[in-house]
């Protein structure tokens, strides 16, 4: 079968110039910050010239109508949450319309959203609220918002600045507002784009932080105007992987990477599936060396387009497939990727952490998951990248291993032959097996 060839510089362009429309839940626990960070937010993108719809939280809405959450009964605490998930659910398709309608770019900033309401019911409870609404969890958080940014509760490292005055529905103590925010957070494991922003810093830094996440993950250049773009770090961890309870609360994907063909070295393309129980959503990454600068586009895609573009998977790469186990440890959001066979031997028991973080490399070690064998930071680490993990051949063959992206041959065998020593390494640490067993052979 012919493939056709498919412009990615001209696919990666027209996504860039396509009108945006970025939906973002702003959640979290009592007084973090919520209703000022929507403010700035507001005033933040309407300035570069967006339309931003603000979605009032729906449960203030209720609660402000005299009802008392504390004072129902079970049965009508289990019937509240159902119509309150009912009741967002039609708000926000409401203003998801109108920013559909509206010609400019448009942000929606929804005052929490569907999963918030899970936080105040049993798990059974909330498996319940979905299968009478005919919901699906990977529907209504994956794909239905973009991004979810938690504001940490003052109560939470910044308890002098703490009150519940001047707002009518707050009536939580300390304790119950620490509990509240680490149920908010929880609520939204699994989604994956959420970023945490905690008390470490003053309330006019914890803004800035929300707006330069937000602008970073739209992929909106801002410069150094805020000056606190959070950074991804990548840690080694050895095996074995701990027993399910020594975890926090988590949620495993399903999570398949192809790479797809592309015309210049100075260019990446891949597709995501990602899920669980049957249930996906698609994304299209483009990563594009320019001008010095690393441009990356993801586009979001149905399963017919995700078909599609598979028939361009590059026959030199192997699919990667991971379990994905989502947690939340000391107010930070992980994403621990296990590899999982079929996949290259190299690949075989790899275990990756990754995360988001604004501190430095000393003060952040402080808040990795103590019941985790950290091996070593291997943050851009071409031994540890996903592109090269997938390549069929073995690097010390392979002109395909990717030093950087880059118009140059990477023909530095010396700097390739210390990449294959670092990740297996790693593998010797773990008791796993030899990584030097062979190719694996072209799936018939």
């Amino acid at each position: 079968m012919k493939i056709k060839n498919i412009d990615l510089n001209a696919m990666m362009e027209a996504e860039q110039k396509k009108r945006k429309i970025w939906k973002l839940v702003l959640t979290g626990g009592p007084c973090g910050g919520k209703t000022t960070g929507q403010a700035r937010l507001s005033t933040f993108f309407e300035n570069l010239g967006w339309k931003v719809y603000r979605v009032p939280e729906t449960a203030t809405v209720l609660l402000g109508g005299g009802v008392n959450f504390a004072e129902l009964p079970e049965y009508a605490q289990f019937e509240f949450q159902e119509n309150l998930l009912r009741t967002m659910i039609q708000i926000e398709n409401s203003f998801f319309a109108l920013a559909e309608a509206s010609e400019r770019n448009c942000l929606v900033i929804c005052d929490r959203g569907s999963m918030d309401a899970s936080a105040f019911v049993t798990k059974k409870e909330w498996e319940e609220i979905l299968a009478r609404n005919q919901c699906d969890e990977v529907d209504i958080r994956d794909n239905r918002y973009h991004q979810i940014v938690h504001m940490v509760t003052s109560a939470k490292g910044a308890e002098q600045y703490y009150s519940i005055e001047h707002h009518a529905t707050r009536l939580e103590g300390l304790e119950e507002a620490r509990d509240r925010d680490t149920k908010a957070a929880e609520a939204w494991i699994g989604h994956p784009y959420v970023d945490i922003i905690d008390n470490n810093c003053d309330f006019e830094s914890k803004i800035n932080r929300l707006i330069s996440g937000v602008a970073l993950k739209m992929g909106i250049d801002i410069g150094d105007r805020l000056n606190v773009n959070a950074k991804k770090v990548k840690f080694a961890i050895n095996g074995p992987l701990p027993k399910d309870a020594a975890f926090p609360n988590f949620r495993d994907f399903e999570v398949a990477h192809h790479y797809l063909q592309t015309a210049s070295r100075t260019m990446q393309s891949r597709l995501r599936k990602r899920g669980r129980m049957g249930k996906f959503s698609y994304i299209h990454t483009i990563r594009k060396q320019h001008g010095g600068q690393m441009i990356e586009v993801k586009t979001p895609l149905t399963h017919r387009d995700y078909s599609h573009l598979l028939d361009q998977q590059d026959p030199l790469h192997l699919t990667v497939n991971k379990i994905r186990r989502c947690f939340m440890y000391n107010n930070q959001y992980f994403q621990l990727d296990i590899y999982k066979e079929p996949c290259h031997p190299r690949c075989r028991g790899l275990m990756l952490l990754e995360t988001y973080t604004t501190l430095s490399k000393e003060d952040f070690l402080d808040r990795l998951p103590k019941f985790l064998n950290v091996d070593q930071e291997v943050t851009g680490d071409p031994a540890f990248s996903m592109f090269n993990l997938s390549l069929r051949e073995e690097w010390i063959n392979s002109k395909k291993f990717c030093h950087r992206l880059s118009d140059d041959e990477d023909d530095d065998q010396d700097a390739t032959e210390e990449a294959h020593n670092r990740l297996e390494s790693v593998h010797r640490k773990s008791s796993f097996i030899d990584i030097n067993s062979g190719t694996v052979s072209p799936a018939t």
